[in-house]
C-alpha cells in the first residue's frame, strides 16, 4: 500500500534488513512465544480489548514486532482511540508493514502484518486523527516496547540494535 497520507510521516526506504527469517529461525522465534502471542501473531488472532499491556503506554520509544524485533511504530504516533487496543497514526516506516485485504467476519478490512516475519499485528482504519487520518489498531501481544535510548531487540542477530 502506498498511502499518500503517510508520505509526510515515516514512509522511506528502511535501514533495517527486511529479509524474512529462514524457516528454522522462524520456528525458533515462535517457540519463545507464549500461547496468546502465538495465537495472535501466527494465527491472525485478536486479543481482548482493554487488556493489552501497552494500551496505556505513554513513554517515548519504539514498538517493535514481538516475533522478529523489527521497529513498527513510534511512541509519539500513539494515541488513545477509545477502542481498547493501542492505536497509532503512522508506522515507524511504511516499508516495515505489509498491508493485506482481510475479509474475515463478513467485513472488508486491511490487515497489518510485519513485513519481515509476516506476524499479524492488527488492522488499519480510515478513522484516525490528523495528520494521516489513519488508525493503526494493534494487538499489544504482537509488540515489544523499547524505551527511548535503549537497544532494540535483535533476535535474528542482524546488528540492528538502535532505531
Amino acid at each position: 500500500m502506498t498511502d499518500p497520507r503517510l508520505e509526510s510521516a515515516h514512509a522511506h526506504t528502511s535501514d533495517f534488513d527486511l529479509t524474512p527469517p529462514s524457516p528454522e529461525q522462524l520456528q525458533a522465534l515462535a517457540a519463545k512465544l507464549d500461547p496468546e502471542a502465538r495465537r495472535v501473531l501466527l494465527h491472525h488472532g485478536t486479543e481482548a480489548p482493554f487488556c493489552g499491556a501497552f494500551l496505556d503506554e505513554k513513554r517515548k520509544g519504539v514498538f517493535a514486532c514481538r516475533l522478529c524485533g523489527l521497529p513498527l511504530f513510534r511512541g509519539g504516533e500513539k494515541f488513545d482511540s477509545g477502542t481498547g487496543w493501542p492505536s497509532f497514526t503512522a508506522p515507524y516506516d511504511e516499508t516495515h508493514l505489509k498491508f493485506v485485504q482481510d475479509t474475515s467476519y463478513g467485513m472488508v478490512r486491511t490487515e497489518i502484518r510485519c513485513a519481515r516475519c509476516d506476524g499479524h499485528q492488527g488492522h488499519v482504519f480510515d478513522d484516525g486523527p490528523p495528520p494521516t487520518g489513519l488508525r493503526f489498531c494493534i494487538n499489544s501481544v504482537s509488540l515489544d516496547f523499547v524505551p527511548e535510548g535503549e537497544r532494540l531487540p535483535d533476535p535474528l542477530g542482524r546488528g540492528e540494535e538502535f532505531a
